[in-house]
């Protein structure tokens, strides 16, 4: 007998809804003991006991603590017997695992017991949803007509985990590449009012470059800067420049966003350095204007060196590449949130976001979506709670039934219709 839509609907959030408060319990203990980078052993054992005994087929990664979960649906589906499993449709979800070197000052009684060290970003969120999918997709094998693979990834905060899974396989998991893959992430504040879904297709992040200026001049006296080369007011020139080149050569409405976030010389008010150094991170919303920046900035920056007869060493670190959502895919997920919740519970994102994101690299090989998920405590102003990254961000449980019955939905509503 064929299960109806809204049947469907009806019980996975009764069953995601069951499994509230377990998925808030491994939410609160990987919050408890966050770990950063590539390397998070004590998530990666937390990800595979939750993953224990629900017939998975489990790989971990060699250079990280990855955990890739592949779940063989038993659905028939038109092409069982003519070409095998391998005709089989695939889908892939992704949940990154990483914190941040952040000092946590959010009043909660799960807070960081690791000094330095939060989920600031939400991805303990993320980890424990897609945890908690891993089980409601065990409990309906017999409904899945392919398969699913599950990508709980460390490193997504600037150690581009992704593309190290990537390199280890996890596209190739089930034995093919996936048809779909979809990537959520929670947001603390700014974005709408808790338990919203976002999305938009096209370009949804942007890339993310960073820039490492190094000014070489000739310590001196700081009395007598003439019988030196001074490199902080060279570099201080070179500051400001760079923001006016972003206005003055860049289409408005094709933005760049260049931000100074570290500035460093010298050891003493009355001695002028030998060097002064700064670095900035480069968003960019097209890959024309990634292309430009790339051999522009340099260029700006060596020519002002050489006007005041300095020398500089400029790397430009190309990091992640947009995020472009497939427009069918996100399509679907549209329609997956709202036959779940209703269409009150998703809006479109006006312009894409200038954060950057790894699922980036999934997305450039696999179409798909990426959701936002808004976290914001009842009751409270979404304007104005801290952000994301914030040392006071807060992220409500409230969502992580919702986020977990969202990301069964995808897989078990995405793997039914490759297969009419």
């Amino acid at each position: 007998m064929s299960i109806s839509s809204a049947d469907r609907a009806a019980s996975l959030l009764e069953d995601s809804g069951a499994l509230a408060d377990d998925v808030a319990e491994l939410r609160h203990r990987l919050h408890a003991e966050p770990e950063i980078g590539l390397d998070l052993p004590r998530t990666q054992e937390k990800v595979l006991d939750a993953l224990d005994g629900l017939g998975y087929e489990i790989s971990t990664g060699t250079e990280t603590t990855s955990v890739t979960a592949v779940l063989r649906g038993t659905a028939a589906t038109a092409d069982d017997g003519r070409d095998g499993r391998d005709g089989r449709p695939t889908v892939l979800l992704r949940a990154d695992m990483d914190a941040l070197p952040v000092q946590e000052k959010a009043n909660v009684p799960y807070a960081s017991r690791t000094d330095g060290v939060m989920h600031a970003c939400g991805h303990d969120l993320h980890t424990a949803m897609l945890a908690g999918a891993a089980r409601l997709l065990s409990a309906r094998r017999d409904q899945l007509a392919g398969d699913v693979v599950l990508m709980f990834q460390p490193g997504e905060e600037g150690h581009d985990g992704a593309a190290v899974m990537i390199r280890e396989g996890v596209l190739d998991a089930a034995g093919r590449r996936p048809d779909a893959a979809y990537g959520m992430h929670v947001m603390s504040g700014k974005l709408a009012a808790g338990g919203t879904f976002l999305s938009r297709p096209g370009s949804t992040m942007s890339s993310s470059d960073g820039l490492v200026v190094t000014v070489h001049g000739a310590g001196g006296h700081g009395s007598a800067p003439f019988l030196a080369k001074d490199p902080v007011t060279v570099a201080a020139e070179m500051v400001l420049a760079l923001q006016a080149m972003v206005t003055r050569q860049f289409d408005v409405f094709d933005p760049v966003v260049l931000t100074v976030g570290l500035l460093h010389a010298g050891t003493q008010r009355n001695v002028i350095p030998d060097t002064a150094r700064f670095e900035a991170t480069i968003r960019s919303f097209s890959s024309q204007a990634k292309a430009r920046l790339k051999s522009s900035l340099p260029r700006l920056l060596e020519s002002i060196a050489a006007a005041h007869g300095l020398e500089v060493t400029v790397d430009y670190i190309e990091e992640y590449p947009l995020t472009v959502a497939d427009a069918a895919e996100t399509r679907f997920a549209r329609s997956a949130v709202e036959e779940l919740f209703g269409p009150g519970r998703y809006q479109e994102l006006p312009n894409p976001l200038a954060g950057s994101e790894d699922f980036s690299r999934i997305l450039a090989e696999v179409p798909g979506s990426f959701l936002f998920l808004s976290a914001v405590p009842n009751g409270a102003d979404h304007e104005g709670a801290p952000y994301n990254h914030s040392p006071y961000a807060v992220f409500d449980d409230s969502v992580l039934a919702d986020g977990t019955a969202l990301y069964a939905r995808l897989a078990l509503d995405r793997l039914a219709s490759a297969t009419c």
